[in-house]
């Protein structure tokens, strides 16, 4: 190959990449957009249009017949055949999503485990749940890759899962395990931070670069960062660990755990107790707390709102956020009385730097998980289109 045609070769990688990449980011976009945000010509454009729609990542669509202005432009959308199949492990459950470009969850289905998984145990269930759904759910679909989303620390260069201790994993290869059981190539992040991509992809954080985002599972609480718009995962990879803050507590009364950390005291299981369950999925945990006459339900909402507070002014005092969001049972946390968490986290943050920022609840609601650990599994195709042509139809 010479050297002009690897230049070649790499500029039109890039140029498919750059088409797929605005459809997979903004939907269904008409092709004349496409070619005003790209800069390329419209040949081009369409030359690169139908590479994609014979790679099977894109659709074509006639153009909108309510357009009555300029030329019409056919619609470009993302094609829903191509997918991954995303994967949430936790100590109660495991959940699997079916998640195609631009975000979309076609798919999705919780596990209840009356045990606490292991990662062997979850690769075995990954390729299960894979041949489970092939005549169903996955008919017609061309599987391109994993994403898992693991309530731990995970080192993104190989997948190991260094330290999950709710789900009692310790250097963990999980990344190894799925891909030798399912032939497919497999990522692995930790699922806060892969929460905190997706709000900021297709969520509440959409157009927001300095983001502080908090997720409460089953597993406790992890958080992801945005500044500038990009993650920051520091030096090892592994910020955002915010659930392993000793949290400030104003009145010994609001302590439950001693010298616990963050997520002993605003906890998943003391919600669930609360409301005298076992487990629950997210909408019913927050339904059964907003239907609650209980008045020691309200009083633990009430206390953990507290809590949670201080480590918000924390965290916002640190990082000059514009914006947090909360994910998880905080978010049930938070909507319970939006207007007191506000008040006690200005109580508790300097002004000048608290003043424009906002806290709101995630807006994919269960998905972002399944959304995030997508977009992680996406990431080679979006860098390289053609990549799709080595996975098999």
């Amino acid at each position: 190959m010479t050297d002009a045609t690897r230049a070649f070769d790499g500029v039109h990688r890039r140029n498919l990449s750059k088409v797929l990449r605005l459809v997979h980011a903004d939907g269904a976009l008409p092709r004349s957009r496409i070619t005003e945000a790209t800069g390329l010509n419209r040949s081009t454009v369409a030359s690169l249009v139908g590479e994609l729609v014979d790679l099977q990542l894109v659709v074509e669509r006639p153009p909108d017949p309510t357009r009555r202005v300029g030329r019409p432009s056919p619609i470009v959308d993302v094609d829903l055949r191509t997918v991954v199949v995303a994967v949430n492990p936790e100590v109660d459950a495991v959940t699997f999503g079916v998640v195609a470009l631009g975000g979309r969850v076609v798919h999705r289905e919780r596990v209840e485990m009356d045990h606490i998984v292991s990662p062997e145990e979850t690769a075995e269930l990954v390729n299960a749940t894979i041949g489970r759904w092939a005549e169903g759910e996955l008919a017609g679909c061309r599987v391109v890759a994993i994403g898992l989303a693991v309530p731990g620390i995970v080192r993104a260069d190989d997948g190991l899962v260094r330290w999950a201790p709710h789900l009692e994993w310790s250097q963990a290869p999980l990344r190894a395990l799925v891909e030798e059981a399912t032939h497919l190539p497999a990522s692995v992040g930790n699922d806060a931070s892969l929460g905190a991509l997706a709000e900021h992809l297709f969520g509440a954080g959409r157009g927001v670069d300095d983001i502080v985002y908090l997720n409460g599972g089953a597993s406790g609480i992890g958080g992801g960062i945005i500044i500038g718009g990009a993650s920051v995962g520091g030096a090892g990879g592994y910020a955002g660990e915010f659930g392993q803050n000793r949290p400030g507590i104003g009145s010994l009364e609001d302590r439950r755990a001693g010298d616990g950390v963050l997520e002993d005291e605003v906890s998943r299981a003391r919600l669930l107790e609360a409301v005298g369950l076992a487990k629950a999925d997210e909408p019913t945990l927050a339904g059964a707390l907003a239907a609650s006459p209980r008045p020691e339900v309200a009083e633990e909402l009430a206390r953990q709102r507290r809590i949670l507070a201080t480590a918000l002014g924390n965290a916002i005092n640190v990082l000059n956020p514009s914006l947090v969001i909360l994910g998880g049972f905080l978010a049930t946390i938070a909507s319970s009385d939006q207007a007191e968490l506000e008040r006690a986290v200005a109580a508790q943050t300097v002004p000048t730097i608290f003043e424009g920022t906002r806290i709101v609840v995630a807006r994919l609601g269960e998905d972002r998980l399944l959304i995030g650990a997508g977009e992680l599994a996406l990431a080679r195709l979006l860098d390289d289109p053609e990549s799709v042509l080595s996975t098999p139809p």
